[in-house]
């Protein structure tokens, strides 16, 4: 069809045309899906895909990590705490940079709290 051709069409005409487009393309859209997707179940049938992309069935139990209890406060709000992992708090770098030492910090260790790794 000719770009004069549906220049020349009614609106109407138009409007049936492009619905009936519209009806075919989602159609070879669904048959071409469902194609895609036997042939994917075609090569991993040993590992179901869910909808969501991820697999079934082998999630791994994350490891138990111990607590980390703080190991350093902020003197100015004693309720921050650092337990020493992970990236230094702000107001730990503030004054660190201005000279502090980071024993100044430390939260004293009880014996009665403290575990010891056996």
């Amino acid at each position: 069809m000719h770009k004069s051709d549906l220049d020349a069409m009614a609106f109407d005409d138009l409007w049936l045309l492009h619905e009936e487009v519209t009806r075919i393309l989602s159609e070879k859209i669904r048959a071409e899906k469902l194609e895609l997707e036997k042939r994917l179940a075609q090569l991993t049938p040993s590992n179901p895909v869910s909808q969501s992309g991820q697999s079934l069935g082998t999630e791994r139990a994350r490891r138990p990590y111990r607590k980390a209890t703080p190991k350093y406060f902020n003197p100015m709000q004693p309720g921050e705490t650092w337990s020493g992992r992970g990236k230094q708090p702000r107001w730990l770098t503030a004054a660190l940079q201005s000279g502090h030492k980071l024993e100044e910090f430390a939260i004293e260790a009880s014996d009665e709290g403290s575990e010891k790794p056996t």
